[in-house]
């Protein structure tokens, strides 16, 4: 067939979108503006469906929140330790608690892991010292591995921590191998069960409800981690620690209150008063790491808040003296006042009524003694005697206690007729 000039030898091919291809033709600028719009409504269309993504995504968990509630909730009581178990440890003691969690701290902070991390590592440590014995030597092995399986689970890939920074961190006071050990066993005591859910996955629930507010989500972690410190707070379920430390950050940082009907204001108050009693005693690796500006500085905050409660408490002291001064008080006697007991009175003072303050109790201080324990062939806790142990809480402890719960209250003497 012979060539004909007049036609084509190529097709006509539309505007190309690659960089190397230079257009000679785009003086006034059609093909550029045409590539920023075309730029821009894929801008919009990624807007839009993430945003439909979003509102699904809500939706869906609005539907299966209760599910998941009541999930997480039975979980919880599954995977709770045993203060109990621990107690009768023979070698690790309570005032050991406090300066392996300033490690795990310092180490969970250096490695930047996630909040959910500490306390799943924590609840793990729990939980193997509530089964296994732990010798003081191994005690900080115990609380490495539990973290390495806290970050291996639930944190980023990239932030968890190596077996060699690990060691680093211990001062090579422990083995590679020790460290894999450690890690395969607090796994098979603990039947592979890792899933807890922690007080960050509850705190979460409770503020979907409400407009975020970084300053409280930061005191209330504040809170938590603060509560991790103190054994009073081993049994206290995530959820309720959860929701008690919500309302007391509120408190501090005086924000309004929810309605006690929703789940997230549905606070435990003997948990929310002990743990106010712990505020003038952190650590001091939690207020270093708490004084960061990122974090809204809650440790700062928590100072001022103590210093202006005290400054208060001093007024309010004050404040009945004076008007005790003033205050006029009627001398004249019942008509039956014979048939009932009398406070002696002195010539000069006005007369006290029938019915005076009654002063608590200051009950003694609580007793700790030694106890001896043993261990089975199975390598579990066992109490093998009961000489020298801690006597059970009598009943000026159980008022003590009483007392740590909730403010003593001024009680009136009744007499009857």
């Amino acid at each position: 067939m012979a060539f004909q000039p007049h036609q084509q030898p190529f097709p006509a091919f539309g505007h190309c979108d690659s960089y190397f291809v230079e257009s000679h033709e785009d003086d006034d600028g059609v093909y550029s503006r045409a590539a920023v719009q075309r730029d821009r409504a894929r801008g919009v269309a990624k807007l839009r469906q993430k945003a439909l993504a979003e509102e699904l995504s809500r939706a869906t968990a609005e539907e299966y929140q209760e599910d998941v509630l009541d999930h997480m909730e039975f979980m919880e009581s599954e995977t709770m330790p045993d203060i109990q178990s621990i107690e009768i440890q023979t070698e690790i003691q309570w005032f050991m608690r406090p300066y392996l969690l300033d490690f795990l701290l310092e180490a969970h902070h250096a490695f930047q892991l996630l909040p959910e991390t500490l306390h799943l590592a924590v609840n793990l440590l729990d939980r193997y010292c509530s089964r296994r014995v732990v010798y003081k030597r191994h005690y900080q092995l115990v609380g490495c591995a539990a973290l390495l399986i806290a970050a291996k689970y639930g944190d980023r890939k990239e932030r968890v921590p190596t077996i060699r920074e690990l060691k680093s961190m211990c001062c090579s006071l422990y083995d590679d191998d020790m460290f894999t050990q450690m890690e395969w066993h607090v796994l098979q005591t603990l039947n592979w069960i890792v899933g807890h859910p922690t007080v960050t996955s509850f705190l979460q629930l409770a503020l979907t409800e409400v407009t975020f507010d970084p300053e409280v989500e930061h005191m209330t972690w504040y809170l938590t981690e603060l509560a991790l410190y103190h054994k009073d707070f081993i049994p206290v379920r995530p959820s309720v620690m959860a929701r008690s430390a919500l309302a007391l950050a509120r408190c501090i940082l005086a924000r309004p209150q929810p309605r006690y009907s929703d789940w997230s204001a549905r606070y435990d108050s003997d948990v929310v008063l002990n743990l106010s009693n712990y505020l003038g005693q952190p650590s001091q690796a939690l207020r270093r790491k708490y004084a960061s500006p990122q974090l809204s500085s809650p440790s700062t905050t928590i100072d001022i808040f103590l210093q202006r409660q005290s400054m208060l408490a001093q007024r309010a002291c004050q404040a009945p003296q004076n008007e005790l001064m003033h205050m006029d008080v009627e001398s004249t006697a019942p008509s039956n006042a014979y048939l009932t007991p009398q406070t002696p009175q002195k010539p000069g003072f006005p007369a006290m009524p029938a019915g005076v303050l009654t002063p608590p109790i200051t009950p003694d201080k609580d007793y700790c003694g030694d106890t001896g324990y043993g261990i089975n062939h199975h390598g579990l806790l066992q109490q093998v005697r009961a000489s020298h142990s801690t006597p059970p809480p009598s009943a000026g402890h159980q008022q003590h206690m009483h007392y740590i719960a909730q403010p003593p209250q001024p009680q009136y003497v009744q007499y009857v007729q």
